[in-house]
């Protein structure tokens, strides 16, 4: 009998800390998926373009966000410099735009521009709001620069950030990250575990299991 293909959501924000947190166990999730479950990352959105410098309560609400993070998933700290040395802006769409541009010159780059991106706004302080930022990411990982920055203005990519926002809202996702399995004509949430990925394994094969009588 014909084992159905699953997909694994990963709905996310490249600015989000939460999503940066969730890295080592996220990657270690996809190495270990059963064969058959596909990965199709969705951006979130988390806030829309703006030149307004962030207010002081959003500042101090992310900030704590970093403080609980430190404290909760060992390995991962920030560089505080962030908010000494840049103007931060509440703006994450031209850093999910630069993920769709970055993937339409080559599949693989996907992945490559989130972690670019999250290590130059969490690990250089580096402001991943700003065109020039995101041009230095896509630099970093080979990308041509000039067809980067045109594909990130084009109408098109905002497009398809819209599209993945809708598809998000769709699977019932409104907070990063998260994780949503299709299977067999139904969306399972699956619990995001940022210390170990073998609890979100086992509970996709369950789902699995359950629909094949395995």
């Amino acid at each position: 009998m014909m084992r159905s293909v699953s997909t694994l959501y990963y709905v996310h924000d490249p600015m989000c800390s939460w999503c940066y947190a969730f890295g080592q166990s996220w990657r270690t999730l996809q190495q270990d998926l059963p064969a058959g479950v596909q990965v199709v990352y969705l951006l979130g959105g988390l806030a829309p373009d703006t030149t307004e410098p962030m207010p002081a309560s959003t500042q101090e609400m992310i900030q704590q966000a970093w403080r609980r993070i430190e404290q909760t998933v060992p390995g991962v700290r920030f560089n505080w410099n962030f908010w000494s040395h840049t103007t931060p802006l509440r703006s994450t769409y031209p850093a999910c735009r630069a993920v769709l541009a970055a993937k339409k010159q080559r599949a693989q780059a996907e992945p490559e521009m989130i972690e670019a991106i999250q290590k130059a706004y969490y690990q250089r302080a580096m402001n991943p709001s700003l065109a020039e930022t995101l041009q230095a990411c896509a630099q970093e990982i080979g990308l041509d620069v000039q067809a980067f920055s045109e594909d990130s203005a084009s109408p098109a990519i905002e497009q398809a950030l819209q599209r993945d926002i809708q598809q998000a809202r769709s699977l019932d996702v409104y907070s990063y990250p998260s994780l949503r399995l299709v299977h067999a004509g139904a969306v399972f949430p699956i619990a995001v575990d940022y210390l170990d990925h073998h609890a979100m394994l086992k509970e996709i094969e369950h789902i699995i299991g359950a629909s094949t009588g395995s």
